[in-house]
């Protein structure tokens, strides 16, 4: 940080680098590969991107005062558990792409608008008082967290992998390579077993 720089600059690269990396996942997908339910709790990439749009409406528009409609029904007593965890298939990727677009701008505006010291209301929380640097750390660590979740998922879907491109966060090797380390970790995962067993 530079002297007068409060770290905003900062934590908002952390959240624009997880959004970008959200977004990264879904290249090159169908309909399909995006909805997919590939864990026994229904997680898939459009969902997570979804989900995320959400997060960040309501917790940069409400809690801290601009009205942000759309995220109404998110916190609403009467919407349907995980309805934000999946798209419909009326909605399509452009759809779920321009809500989450939509929610970076009530982020954004928010934070360039409020010191980090601001405080807001999150109703939700046992403590509701908090302040815009807590709210951002936050969202930056679901948003990350979701980043990874999207790495596990892509990868089911097509075996892709990397943060901005392709084996960029992985050594570089070819389908044996792997296949001979997978084997590896699952001969010790076995062994592990049999020996506390």
């Amino acid at each position: 940080m530079t002297a007068g720089d409060d770290g905003k600059a900062d934590l908002l690269d952390y959240l624009r680098e997880g959004r970008q990396i959200l977004m990264f996942k879904l290249d090159g997908l169908s309909e399909y590969d995006l909805r997919r339910p590939l864990t026994p709790t229904g997680t898939n990439l459009l969902g997570l991107l979804k989900h995320l749009a959400y997060v960040e409406m309501g917790y940069f528009g409400p809690v801290f005062g601009p009205p942000a409609p759309e995220a109404e029904a998110w916190v609403a007593e009467d919407t349907e558990d995980n309805a934000d965890m999946w798209a419909t298939a009326e909605e399509t990727r452009a759809d779920v792409v321009a809500l989450y677009r939509r929610a970076w701008a009530v982020a954004d505006a928010t934070v360039a608008e409020l010191p980090l010291d601001a405080v807001g209301t999150v109703p939700w929380w046992s403590d509701p008082q908090v302040s815009l640097h807590r709210v951002l750390v936050h969202v930056i660590a679901e948003t990350h967290r979701h980043a990874g979740h999207a790495d596990i998922v892509r990868e089911l879907v097509d075996g892709s992998v990397g943060n901005q491109s392709v084996g960029d966060n992985l050594p570089e090797h070819d389908a044996a390579w792997w296949q001979e380390y997978r084997e590896r970790l699952e001969t010790a995962a076995r062994a592990a077993g049999d020996r506390v067993s």
